[in-house]
């Protein structure tokens, strides 16, 4: 445990030495702020809520997140310092979970910051501040599916732009299998079972379903399966690059 928390407080820290956190954090306040109030009928809604806010955040996070995560394995693989990091005294599995949980610590930063959002309804009106404390829950479970995903990979190519690209493609697939307009069109010619199995993996029910201030515990192992699943293939492809 050691281990893993000494390699999140390095990796942590680290993306506060670079300039890159910190575009990152000013381009996400920006296109939050602005897909919520130019975007949408934020105020023609009548309504004191950040339903609206939040529904932006899957298309938003698809391509803020995988920006985040392309490094994380592809600059090692790239500079050579993977097999540095494997002589270390730390197993993969340690560097793994110290890699996404200080990355997903650092997406967690730059949602807090967005608080002056529930200023502005509570100013507006009186809001289900229970709802919004759902709505971020589920935003930062959406934001570490994304993100285990991009780390995952990160660790298949060394080229940061091939691990941008794959991850947004993956994160766009979770989106689109379950989503309304896309599964209309495909209602014609695919079974039934087919539409509901490929709906249950996407993200959007799950994240609605939280985003209205309900917790099932189906929507939480949804998204901690979506996590495991990509940090156990993140582990395989690194013993792979190990034993190659």
């Amino acid at each position: 445990m050691s281990a893993i928390l000494t390699i999140i407080k390095r990796e942590f820290t680290s993306y506060f030495y670079s300039p890159t956190a910190y575009v990152f954090i000013v381009i996400f306040l920006v296109l939050s702020g602005f897909f919520t109030f130019m975007m949408s009928s934020f105020f023609t809604n009548n309504e004191s809520s950040l339903l609206v806010f939040f529904s932006w955040f899957p298309w938003i996070y698809l391509i803020l997140i995988p920006a985040v995560g392309m490094p994380m394995w592809a600059d090692e693989r790239r500079l050579g310092t993977i097999e540095l990091l494997f002589t270390m005294p730390v197993t993969a599995v340690q560097s793994i979970l110290g890699k996404f949980i200080a990355a997903w610590l650092f997406i967690g930063i730059a949602l807090l910051l967005t608080f002056p959002m529930v200023i502005t309804v509570g100013y507006l009106g009186y809001p289900d501040y229970g709802a919004i404390a759902c709505g971020y829950l589920g935003s930062f479970l959406l934001a570490g599916a994304y993100l285990a995903i991009s780390g995952m990979t990160s660790a298949m190519t060394r080229s940061q732009v091939v691990s941008f690209i794959l991850s947004a493609v993956f994160c766009l697939l979770l989106i689109f299998s379950g989503w309304p307009p896309f599964t209309d069109m495909l209602v014609e010619w695919a079974p039934t079972w087919l539409l509901q199995g490929a709906a249950s993996l996407s993200v959007m029910p799950h994240f609605a379903s939280i985003q209205r201030g309900v917790i099932d515990s189906r929507d939480l192992i949804y998204y901690f399966s979506v996590i495991f699943f990509s940090l156990f293939t993140t582990g395989i492809l690194l013993r792979t690059h190990r034993a190659g």
